[in-house]
């Protein structure tokens, strides 16, 4: 991704999914041209099963785990609130080794499209 040179846009926005089932799921998808700052995410087990979450992002190439197997105690919340980027086609991955969690992401979308 280029360095931006021009003007564009600084927007805070989230992401969010209800009730979603086990496994890996894309929650956030990158753009050509965009910066995402993630401010948080949060996790919470709506279903009341426990069970682990995991957390990674895929670059384009490469699978790379942020959180892997946090335990989540049943109808628990888990709160992620370290700061990171995400630029270009990077994704925003999440696990749950249950169906039933709620997300929720809150973070920075810098566009610097022409």
């Amino acid at each position: 991704m280029a360095i931006p040179s021009g003007s564009g846009t600084e927007v805070l926005k989230r992401a969010t999914l209800h009730a979603a089932g086990s496994g890996w799921t894309e929650i956030l998808s990158g753009t050509a041209n965009h910066i995402y700052t993630i401010l948080s995410i949060i996790g919470m087990d709506a279903n009341g099963g426990g069970g682990t979450i995991n957390i990674r992002i895929n670059d384009g190439s490469n699978e790379i785990q942020i959180l892997g197997s946090q335990p989540v105690a049943a109808a628990g919340t888990f709160v992620w609130n370290d700061k990171f980027v995400m630029e270009g086609d990077d994704d925003l991955d999440i696990f749950a080794s249950v169906a039933g969690y709620d997300w929720y992401v809150s973070y920075i979308d810098q566009n610097w499209e022409n």
